[in-house]
This record gives structure tokens, sequence and C-alpha cells, in this order.
């Protein structure tokens, strides 16, 4: 396996909040399948923008590799969580799709036959192809999502990043989701953000647990004690419901904690 991203003793923070993440360390490697999982408000989201160049580490390195050479950036696709998407923009299916492109040494966004194709190709394969022509206020959860990972492989990149994918859509379609993603994994890297351990366990390869700092696991046989040490005081176990196994909280104390906040009245929490 080939280096992707190398994090080492990273720290990012928000004038309001200044240890966001401390002294996180992380290695992608170029055929991953990687699971982040962690409470609300751990800083999953705050560790893919700081991949992604939107936040400036305040200490620490983060260093991509292209065929095992240090490089500066390398091509990243990214697909946001729902509530960062405009369904009221006026822009069709295509037009989304087409935006993923990264137009290398043009000064303007013109678009040539063969782009046009590749969306019509990407498209196809998610499924969507009779959609090019709608607006995406037309769309429902699903095919909104399939739509925004059509935009975020589109350009080939080397990695593609999904922040709580599983916001989009029913647990129905999720199953289709998820098989796309296998299939999209056999070219790319991928890091699934997301806060059900269940969907995790079942997909990835390799999980991290963000909550503060990072906890590495390599494998999906995950301990109760590990995510006991990973989630930091706030007792986990782990049922396994046929194939799919997923997560219990158990009453505990940490008030801090979102999903006491989810369900206060409540023993425990299943999700």
């Amino acid at each position: 396996m080939n280096k992707l991203i190398e994090i080492q003793n990273l720290f990012v923070g928000y004038e309001n909040n200044p240890n966001v993440l401390t002294n996180v360390n992380l290695t992608v490697y170029d055929d991953d399948f990687l699971g982040i999982i962690g409470p609300n408000g751990g800083g999953k989201t705050t560790l893919v923008k700081a991949i992604l160049g939107l936040i400036k580490p305040t200490k620490g390195t983060i260093t991509f590799f292209e065929n095992r050479e240090k490089v500066n950036s390398i091509n990243i696709g990214y697909l946001p969580q729902v509530k960062q998407i405009d369904k009221k923009f006026p822009i069709t299916v295509a037009d989304v799709i087409l935006s993923g492109l990264t137009l290398k040494g043009k000064l303007f966004k013109r678009y040539l036959s063969e782009d046009k194709r590749k969306v019509r190709d990407v498209a196809e394969r998610m499924g969507v192809e009779n959609l090019l022509s709608r607006p995406i206020g037309e769309l429902s959860g699903g095919q909104l999502q399939r739509v925004l990972l059509a935009r975020a492989i589109i350009d080939e990149p080397r990695l593609i990043i999904l922040d709580e994918p599983s916001s989009y859509v029913d647990k129905l379609f999720e199953t289709n989701f998820y098989r796309l993603l296998a299939d999209i994994n056999q070219k790319m890297a991928i890091i699934l953000v997301s806060h059900d351990i269940g969907t995790i366990i079942s997909m990835v390869k390799n999980i991290a647990c963000v909550n503060g700092d990072l906890h590495y696991h390599a494998g999906t046989e995950i301990s109760p004690e590990w995510l006991l040490k990973a989630y930091d005081s706030c007792p986990i176990e782990i049922l396994g419901h046929g194939s799919l196994p997923h997560r219990v909280l158990m009453q505990h104390d940490h008030e801090d904690h979102a999903a006491s906040d989810s369900d206060p009245g409540l023993g425990k929490t299943e999700i």
C-alpha cells in the first residue's frame, strides 16, 4: 500500500474554540476505505476541512503523496453534508455534475463536448441519466445524493470524502448507495464520515474515531474496550443484528455528549 495522505501532530481550532483537534496522527492509503466516527462536536468535520485545505492548522502537517513522492496537493472529490446544499438554487443536474470537473490550465470555464460526455457517462453509472435536465430542487434525497456523488467522482480524484452521506436518504436506498461506494473504492480511496457505527463497520476497511484527538483501528473487528477508549468515558456496547452491528450508548453522566442530548429522558439511546 502506498501513502496518499500523512497527518502528523495536527492541531486545529477556531477563535472561540482553539482546541477542536489536538495532536492528531493519521495515514490514509491509496486503496483505503477509511471510516471516521465520533460524537457530534468531536471534530470530524473539522478534520475533513483541514484535509481539504479549508482550515489552516495551528500546528502540525498534512502531507500528500503521488507515486510515493511528496506533492503540494492531490485531486480530492467531496460530498458535503446535506444541510450545506441549497436545493432552491436554479441549477440542473447536468450542471451540478459538470461543476465537479477541474478545468486545468483554462482561465475561463468553457466545457467541451468531451466534458459533457463524461457527465453522461458518470450519470449513467449513478443511475441518474434520465434526470440530467431536471432542477436539483425537484430531486428526492436519494437522487440528490447520487448526483452529488457523480459530481465528486467525475474528475477521477485520488480520494473522495463523504460527510454524513446517510443524512440524504432512507435506509432502503442506503444499501444501494453503499454498494456504489464499494465499486468506486476499486478505483480510488474513500473517507466516509458518519455517526452511524453500524454503517461504518459494515463497509470500511479501517476506522478512526475522532473526539478531540484521534484513535485509529486497523480493520473493523472493534472491541467494546477500544470504543470505550475512543469515545472517552461514554460506555458503548456493540450489538449484532444479523450482519449489521450497531451501537448502544448506555446511561451515563457525560452531559455534553450529543447522544444524551438527543434523548434526555431515556436510560439508553439506540442508534
